[in-house]
């Protein structure tokens, strides 16, 4: 097979937090599953999470392949997992990368825009590759960011708590100065805005029809294939049961329990992989939950001060003996757990991919923003979609700062039973998340708004591959 009518080759370089690499992954595995040549590249190490889904892959036969990128001696990411933090420093990946880009010249490659030095590195080398970025945000929290950041709206204002429009949306959006990111954190944020800066193109894990008119607004500054929810990817309980890493409790104790549950009764409760909470907010949890009486599964991930959780006496005793409720102290398989038929509801600090989730499998959701573009994604999630209820976060922390305020167990109590029961803003909230669930799986499928752009994109970059190189 000569070079022209050979596959196109992408290379997809994530970054190490899970809340970024897992999305790419997938990503990765979808656009091998519609003919590409796709290679991951990454670290020995943490190629380990994602090896055995992309060896089934490859059993199926699709093109898809794992590039390790060889470190010095003396410099590691080993102690690096899926908690990783936008801060995490990985240009030591710089020489690596580009030899293995001057000895493969791929057609393109996608890079996690939190791979800052990787816009400078891709560019100078001249030979051609499309650069493509990949932010891990939608296209809501893109405009509001890109809004916010031109015309500064919050600087209007006289206090932290005091509401502002954004401007120029398609919808009136208001924030308060306390969900902003804080300075520290703005640095970030301006680079995930210069990462476009003379890209091909981003691809957004979203689908047209969740967030149309942003979708518009966003290609109005780049190219923008939007190809999600590439989480819908993974159809087999292996790559559900795996994703990210090995689940805490074994999955068919987990899907046991659910089954043993009534339809749509369950609360999922998960605050991702980087947040963190304050053992007073634990507590303020656990007793909303054990008033609201509500079944529920909790996945308890780091808590400050330490690794123990603090729970009150005899919560957990009380909860395995009434069958109240599931606790998973540490990583747990979100997609087998959100999709089941017992789950009605889900508790979330408002990450992109736990969003996308959530929606893709038909459940509303309690909005328990913290940091990040999770304030933005609250604002879609409730006052654009209207399939979930604030449960009342008002400040923007980064992961490592500990709350001085805590939501209290009646505002916990109070958002459980206004989504889970049984009244008619609850039920029109899950009647409304379904219906754009069923839109998230016809996106994917042949013929719909993500399947056709990643076709076009896959059919660009063969075109630009004849007019640009045909040496190659």
């Amino acid at each position: 097979m000569d070079s022209l009518s050979s596959p196109v080759e992408m290379f997809f370089f994530p970054f190490v937090g899970g809340g970024h690499q897992i999305p790419m992954i997938d990503m990765a595995r979808m656009f091998a599953a519609h003919g590409a040549k796709c290679t991951i590249v990454a670290t020995p190490k943490h190629a380990l999470s994602f090896r055995e889904s992309i060896l089934r892959d490859q059993r199926s036969g699709h093109r898809i392949f794992i590039e390790t990128l060889s470190l010095p001696d003396n410099i590691d990411l080993a102690n690096t997992d899926m908690t990783a933090s936008a801060l995490t420093d990985t240009s030591m990946l710089q020489e690596p990368l580009t030899k293995l880009l001057l000895q493969r010249k791929p057609d393109c490659i996608v890079h996690d825009m939190f791979h800052h030095w990787a816009v400078g590195a891709i560019d100078n080398l001249e030979l051609n590759i499309s650069r493509i970025v990949f932010n891990g945000n939608g296209c809501f929290a893109g405009c509001i960011r890109y809004n916010v950041t031109k015309f500064r709206p919050h600087e209007t204002v006289d206090s932290k708590y005091e509401p502002f429009v954004v401007p120029e949306l398609p919808d009136r959006i208001e924030l308060t100065p306390s969900q902003m990111p804080v300075p520290a954190f703005q640095f970030v944020e301006d680079k995930m805005l210069k990462a476009t800066d003379n890209c091909y193109g981003v691809v957004v894990n979203s689908f047209y029809e969740l967030e149309p008119a942003y979708v518009e607004q966003s290609r109005k500054a780049n190219k923008a294939w939007i190809v999600g929810p590439v989480s819908l990817y993974n159809r087999n309980i292996a790559d559900k049961a795996e994703r990210g890493k090995k689940a805490a409790v074994d999955e068919q104790s987990i899907l046991s329990w659910l089954h043993s549950k009534e339809p749509e009764s369950v609360l999922y409760i998960s605050f991702g992989s980087v947040g963190r909470l304050s053992p007073a907010q634990i507590l303020e949890i656990a007793y909303g939950l054990q008033a609201s009486n509500q079944p529920f599964i909790w996945v308890v991930g780091t808590v400050f001060n330490g690794e123990e959780t603090w729970f009150p006496t005899g919560f957990e005793e009380k909860i395995k003996e009434s069958e109240q409720g599931l606790i998973i102290n540490g990583w747990a398989p979100q997609l087998l757990i959100l999709e089941h038929r017992s789950i009605g509801g889900f508790m979330t600090h408002c990450g992109w991919n736990s969003v996308l989730e959530g929606v893709s499998c038909g459940v509303p959701m309690i909005t328990w923003p913290k940091f990040a573009d999770q304030f933005y994604n609250e604002k879609l999630v409730t006052d654009v979609l209207k399939v979930g209820v604030k449960v009342g976060s008002l400040d923007w922390l980064t992961w490592n700062m500990e709350s001085q305020r805590t939501v209290g167990r009646d505002k916990v109590e109070a958002a459980v039973k206004r989504l889970m029961g049984g009244g008619e803003e609850g039920v029109e909230m899950r009647n409304k998340a379904k219906l754009v669930g069923e839109m998230a799986k016809k996106a994917v499928e042949e013929g719909g708004s993500s399947y056709k752009d990643v076709i076009c994109l896959i059919n660009e970059l063969e075109d630009r591959r004849k007019r640009s190189r045909p040496d190659v």
